[in-house]
């Protein structure tokens, strides 16, 4: 069956739909949390189903970033605006970034190739910050965030070591 090969980045394309759909409701709508979840469920599978049918490439995992930051940031466009976020919480999501900017940067220039690599500790960061906006109606996020970026802040620093000295997860 040569359509099994296309399942996982089908699953992968329709995290990306849904993404684009969440911009048409308003951020904690009852249509963007269902959206929202479709995302989470779809990025937890797709990764599964290509290995399982043996169509897992570095296409799919690049492809399953892609997917991952349209997401992220389509959420972040949604939600922004109806938190507030600290000071503090914004420098350190921006040291988060430039860690992570530094290591896209260093793969590109020494390694001549984009690297994003799968590690637990960057899927524990995917986890907790896909959970986030579904704490935000109990949970602070002054208290939250700072669960969130500590881990997204390890991850990072481990992403970028695991890069320079050549050892590529994915």
């Amino acid at each position: 069956m040569k359509l099994k090969k296309y399942i996982a980045n089908t699953i992968t394309s329709c995290r990306i739909l849904c993404s684009i759909l969440m911009l048409f409701f308003s951020g904690f709508s009852v249509q963007w949390y269902i959206l929202y979840l479709l995302c989470g469920f779809s990025d937890m599978i797709d990764g599964t189903v290509a290995r399982k049918t043996n169509s897992d490439s570095e296409f799919g995992a690049q492809f399953d970033t892609v997917a991952d930051f349209i997401f992220v940031a389509i959420s972040f466009i949604k939600f922004l605006p109806l938190i507030h976020i600290p000071k503090w919480l914004w420098i350190w999501i921006v040291v988060i970034a430039i860690i992570k900017i530094s290591t896209i940067v260093w793969g590109f220039i020494y390694k001549k190739k984009f690297l994003s690599l799968h590690t637990i500790m960057n899927k524990a960061t995917g986890v907790l910050l896909f959970l986030l906006p579904l704490s935000l109606p109990f949970l602070e996020l002054k208290y939250s965030s700072i669960v969130v970026c500590s881990i997204a802040t390890c991850s990072a620093i481990q992403e970028g070591y695991y890069i320079r000295i050549g050892r590529e997860i994915i």
